[in-house]
């Protein structure tokens, strides 16, 4: 059974235990009050009795009595709906009032031996009229019943008014139940609709693996509001994360696509040369090309000098995907407090020994003086290089510059070069690994881990890195690293 179905029936189920309890209170209420005004008229006629001597006339001594009505009483039942009767066990006859005579009717008598006779009130039939019934003994001296008085008083009209309360209240609450049941369920059907949406979207998400599917709900923001933007927000998170998780795939398929490129040009190089030692030195007979022995060295010389360039340009390639492999297992470096000043000061020194065609500016670096920063002082060294040589590289003429400036709690460290440049559309790519603008390719030499493990060892400092480029009018690289307070030198 549905939700909306099971919490249908416990409205019914508790709507009709509250009408029952409900109604039962109301006729019990009405019956009381009703009955009671009964009971009042004849307890009144009862003591009329014993006030008027005219009516009753009992010799208690002799055992005898006389029940006669000297004044007249209306016979008209309607308008005076109570009688009254008494028996006379001595000798066995029905005295009976005007009213009770003119109607041609007997109220039952009990045997003077039942247990019921005795002083009470009780509903009884007569002649298919209900009528409550005042019944009490009639003694003398020693307790021996006598006689019976029996007053009697017609409850048609109570009975008739009880008969219908008790039709109207069962019939409404039937009604009530089978309107509040089909209101509820209605009731239900609306209220838990947004959860059936939440299934579906479940369902689609499910059989497509359509993250970016949201339930839309215009309602209040009650649970199951709250429950629905808890949905979306996990929609969203999860879409998130499976969008990181795929461009993450995508990216470990780009980089064994991309370093098995690499290594297998140097390694086909590699092979090819030794190929070409192991025919040139061959020693069987026929095999040895016709070459003398100065050529045979000459080349062989060439051919160990492409093996030795392609080992060290694998080498270089192990290492740094070595250090990005070490980034992506959460890895760091010892930090300590480095000045800056004297670092970078050596980096200069040591780039004008770099290959380059285009001229190397040192700007204004007096702004280092004193700056400290938490950091490793290899790895800053190893940044810096990175930064310098690509600019050497994709700088085939023109010039390159370095400077440095302040701003409030940073440094800058701004490497300018006026070379190809590149697109703006590659600037947020060219920190991926392998990744190189596609002018850059088969031009220039790399492989395209530099600026990815720049960016690493920028990132571990806490640091930042600006781009600046224009196509074929050179890139900007701006390094902001945060400064420390003071260290004195050693």
């Amino acid at each position: 059974m549905s939700i909306r179905f099971r919490l249908t029936a416990w409205y019914s189920v508790i709507l009709a235990v509250t009408l029952i309890i409900f109604g039962s209170a109301i006729y019990t209420i009405v019956y009381i009050n009703m009955y009671d005004e009964v009971e009042k008229r004849i307890h009144q006629q009862r003591q009329r009795i014993d006030i008027d001597p005219y009516i009753i006339n009992v010799d208690l001594n002799k055992g005898t009595f006389d029940f006669t009505f000297k004044t007249p009483t209306p016979s008209n039942f309607q308008q005076n709906p109570i009688v009254a009767q008494i028996y006379d066990y001595t000798k066995g006859v029905i005295i009976p009032d005007q009213n009770l005579q003119g109607l041609g009717m007997e109220i039952p008598i009990p045997s003077v031996d039942s247990s019921g006779l005795k002083k009470r009130m009780s509903h009884v039939q007569i002649e298919g009229k209900p009528f409550l019934v005042y019944q009490e003994p009639l003694t003398v001296e020693g307790g021996t019943i006598i006689g019976l008085l029996q007053i009697a008083a017609y409850t048609g009209s109570e009975q008739n008014l009880f008969d219908n309360l008790q039709n109207i209240l069962v019939t409404g609450s039937a009604i009530m139940i089978l309107i509040a049941s089909s209101f509820g369920l209605f009731l239900a059907h609306k209220s838990i609709r947004p959860i059936g949406k939440v299934i579906e979207a479940a369902n689609q998400i499910q059989k497509g693996a359509d993250l970016s599917l949201r339930i839309e709900y215009n309602g209040p923001q009650d649970e199951i509001g709250q429950l629905i933007g808890t949905v979306n927000d996990m929609l969203s998170r999860m879409n998130g994360s499976y969008k990181e998780l795929e461009d993450a795939y995508a990216a470990q398929r780009r980089f064994v696509s991309d370093a098995s490129h690499e290594l297998r040009t140097p390694l086909t190089t590699i092979r090819g040369n030794v190929d070409f030692l192991q025919k040139m030195w061959s020693k069987e007979p026929g095999e040895q090309p016709n070459i003398d022995e100065e050529v045979l060295q000459v080349m062989s010389s060439e051919a160990l000098s492409d093996i030795a360039d392609e080992a060290k340009r694998m080498s270089q390639l192990v290492h740094d995907m070595l250090s990005l492999a070490r980034a992506d297992t959460g890895q760091t470096f010892d930090k300590s407090p480095v000045p800056l000043e004297p670092l970078v000061q050596e980096v200069v020194r040591r780039s004008q020994f770099l290959p380059h065609q285009a001229e190397w500016i040192v700007g204004n670096l007096s702004t280092l003086n004193g700056v400290y920063i938490l950091g490793n002082k290899d790895y800053l060294q190893q940044m810096l290089f990175i930064f310098i040589e690509n600019a050497f590289k994709y700088t085939p003429e023109g010039q390159v510059s370095l400077d440095a400036f302040r701003y409030e709690d940073q440094i800058g460290i701004r490497i300018a070069d006026t070379g190809i440049g590149m697109n703006k559309e590659d600037v947020p790519l060219i920190f991926e690994r392998f990744y190189r603008a596609d002018q850059s390719r088969g031009v220039t030499e790399g492989i395209g881990l530099g600026l990815s493990i720049a960016k690493w060892i920028i990132d571990e400092m806490n640091g930042s890195v600006e781009v600046v480029t224009r196509l074929d009018e050179g890139t900007t690289f701006i390094i902001w690293l945060p400064m420390i307070f003071p260290v004195p030198l050693e």
